[in-house]
């Protein structure tokens, strides 16, 4: 085999390889690697591609219910939605590359869940998104905030697919970092679903989609890296993305598997060729040679590293059956796109990589697969905030101004001007505009509608990261429930700093404990997800952020409801026990500028009864409106249920002498929901049988937000506050 250059310790460090690890690969094959063989090697064995940090964690979470179809371990979670029907959802991140190139990063990011997700033989219905940005002030976050976001829009109202919510904010840790996660959701039929695992010995090996080019190289192992001040010249190592040429792709691999030609596919994702190629060789258990000069270049004299590791977009690798290659031909034709058999299945067990009548690499499939390092990281238990620093109740009379100024912060204000960039009714089956507790998709051509919800709540983690891992599954279970949705899965997205730190592993480790905790609990297993790790720049690390996207499903969609009150006159009601808990709340972050305390405890089990009520008064049509408690508590809850139809609230506050009523207004007490009803009577019957927390708090009416003799504001000062922010702030006005 011919040896490109002369494997050096640099070159060894600049593809993030321990020397331990060089060690095992040398033993693997026996022999020095040549410098494709080394490429292959460092991007299977990234943090990115091999979980070799949180395999060991993630291996505890619950993933089997008898409605989940296909778990962790293929491109996407898949569970039944009865009848045929089948919900294919996944989430990846794209943190580092939309860092660098903000428009790029994040449309590809869309581009790469999309497929994704269509690889399974699903069309993609929904996308939502969560993105984490620094501080307003920091002089680059307008910046990627317009990138961002204009790149997610592209790509998603270019293929079609409605961006139907998700969730944004601001925050220090994430100066020199941010977070995009995208989620894509898709339908299929359950007796069309495709797989990754290639069989059948000398069956072609198809390439289909874009050509090939050099963008991307080494995007896996940058995202399995830690940043510095030469963050920028990473710049080379972001894929571009083609829009138009990934809708052509859509449609040609689904008008493809209405035959029977498909054996197995992949998507060319991180690490491109490579991963695609070895994890389907791998799941098959078989060998596999590829011939590189037939491969699609849109570069001159690329080399075989640089093929196999290229992260050009819009690409896919296919098996398909011997006879089936001018079937398989004419249809991407069709839709002018490229298709080349540049290989066959083998029974070796090996990757054998052939260039101008050469061997480029020659390598074990299993070994490299299954001998992938894995740690047992050494973590230490995070220590706990508990305490709250003594303080005075703020007076009555600023009570006004405490919620106008909770209302018009970056945690809760409106982000419209987000999702505005988006088109989110595109395909015409969005029930819900993003902004409520769950986007709802309906199911064409039936009434059933999907339910999706996605949140994260690193103030919570890094107080408590165990009480914040159950806290944010529980919230995602809930906004499922608000809208009526029966919750079924989530997938996950995993983000936190260097796993090396004792420290930060402890956090990952406690989260994946009360993550674990609350899907048992909730029978809400993880069929999918992701990990980013090394989310840092200059030792500086981002909060602990693990972002839960959920799936529900809706029997019927035209019982679903959203969060706005609808008229004057419904009563209005809170469901959960209310103690005033203040600990990392916004209340405390906004207005006292500290970021101190324990998060609010969750109670599993009141949080399953609660929640279970809920969604049979929706079922029965008992509620006109229900809206969640979470940030900002029961004020901000309702403040923002009067904006939907700008219908007033007056509700009279509880004389509870052991609550300040800033707590009781602002606390984030857990399984909470503020409903509304024209008949309280039945429903305060019915949770007094089941013992379920149930009071009545007031009534809906008029142009005026009032809680007691505490607060009364106008709901136009209620609007102005809530939506003025972000306008101005990406205008340079603030």
């Amino acid at each position: 085999m011919k040896q490109e250059q002369e494997i050096t310790p640099e070159i060894i460090r600049n593809h993030n390889l321990s020397d331990q690890e060089f060690r095992k690969i040398k033993k693997i094959l026996g022999r020095l690697p040549n410098l494709t063989e080394l490429g292959i090697f460092s991007v299977m064995w990234s943090e990115h591609c091999s979980y070799k940090s949180s395999k060991k964690w993630l291996q505890t979470l619950p993933t089997k219910a008898p409605w989940v179809i296909c778990g962790p371990g293929e491109n996407a979670g898949i569970v039944d939605a009865k009848d045929n029907d089948a919900i294919v959802f996944k989430m990846e991140s794209h943190n580092h590359p939309s860092f660098i190139e903000p428009f790029q990063g994040a449309a590809t990011g869309v581009g790469g869940i999309l497929r994704d997700v269509f690889t399974m033989g699903a069309r993609p219905v929904a996308n939502m998104n969560v993105l984490k940005f620094g501080s307003p002030d920091h002089p680059k976050t307008r910046h990627l905030v317009s990138g961002v976001s204009a790149g997610i829009g592209s790509y998603g109202n270019c293929v079609g697919i409605p961006t139907v919510g998700g969730e944004c904010e601001f925050h220090k840790s994430y100066n020199g970092n941010i977070l995009v996660n995208a989620m894509t959701v898709g339908l299929a039929k359950k007796n069309k679903i495709f797989y990754s695992k290639a069989k059948g010995e000398n069956n072609p090996v198809v390439y289909v989609g874009s050509k090939t080019g050099r963008d991307g190289i080494h995007g896996a192992t940058m995202a399995s890296a830690e940043f510095d001040d030469a963050a920028e010249k990473k710049r080379p190592t972001v894929q571009v993305g083609d829009p138009f040429v990934e809708k052509l792709l859509l449609e040609a691999c689904l008008e493809l598997m209405k035959t029977d030609a498909i054996v197995a596919i992949q998507d060319m994702g991180a690490a491109g060729f490579t991963s695609s190629s070895f994890e389907m060789a791998s799941k098959g258990n078989c060998g596999i040679e590829i011939n590189l000069d037939k491969v699609p270049l849109r570069e001159k004299s690329m080399t075989p590293y640089e093929i196999m590791l290229s992260e050009s977009q819009e690409r896919m690798l296919m098996v398909i059956k011997s006879g089936h290659e001018k079937k398989a031909k004419r249809i991407f034709k069709k839709w002018e796109l490229e298709f080349a058999v540049v290989g066959r299945l083998t029974n070796s067990g090996r990757m054998i990589l052939r260039m101008n009548n050469q061997k480029a690499a020659d390598l074990p499939i299993k070994p490299l697969v299954s001998s992938a390092p894995f740690y047992n990281r050494p973590w230490k238990k995070p220590s706990i905030q508990k305490k709250l620093t003594a303080k005075k109740p703020p007076p009555q009379k600023h009570m006004n101004k405490i919620l106008l100024q909770l209302l018009g912060s970056t945690s809760i204000c409106s982000k419209e001007w987000v999702w505005e960039q988006y088109d989110h009714m595109v395909m015409t089956d969005t029930l819900q505009s993003p902004g409520g507790d769950s986007a709802v998709v309906r199911i064409h051509g039936t009434n059933k509608g999907i339910a999706i919800s996605t949140d994260s709540k690193p103030r919570y983690c890094i107080a408590d990261p165990e009480e914040g891992g159950v806290q944010i599954v529980a919230e995602t279970w809930r906004n499922l429930t608000a809208v009526g949705a029966t919750p079924l899965a989530i997938t996950d997205n995993l983000n936190f700093g260097n796993p090396e730190k004792k420290e930060i592993m402890g956090q990952f480790v406690c989260c994946i404990k009360g993550i674990k905790k609350a899907c048992t609990k909730l029978k809400f297993p993880v069929v999918s997800g992701n990990v980013s790790f090394y989310n840092e720049t200059n030792n500086l690390g981002i909060l602990p952020t693990p972002v839960i996207g959920g799936i529900g499903i809706l029997k019927d969609f035209r019982k679903h409801i959203s969060y706005g009150f609808k008229e004057s006159g419904d009563t209005i009601m809170i469901l959960g026990t209310t103690k005033g808990h203040v600990g990392s709340s916004i209340y405390l972050k906004e207005i006292e500028k500290k970021e101190e305390g324990a998060p609010p405890k969750v109670d599993l089990d009141a949080e399953k009864q609660n929640g279970d009520f809920v969604r049979k008064l929706i079922e029965a049509g008992m509620i006109t409106a229900c809206h969640d408690v979470s940030d900002g508590g029961v004020a901000v809850t309702v403040a923002e249920m009067t904006l939907s139809k700008k219908i007033g609230a007056t509700i009279a506050l509880p004389k509870k002498k052991n609550i300040p009523s800033y707590a009781w207004l602002f606390g984030e007490d857990q399984s909470r929901y503020i409903i509304t009803t024209k008949n309280p009577a039945p429903i305060l019957k019915k949770a007094k049988n089941k013992r379920i927390p149930l009071y009545v708090l007031g009534k809906t009416g008029g142009d005026m937000l009032v809680f007691g003799d505490e607060i009364a504001i106008s709901l136009r000062d209620v609007r102005e506050s809530h939506e003025k922010w972000l306008p101005k702030y990406m205008k340079g006005k603030n």
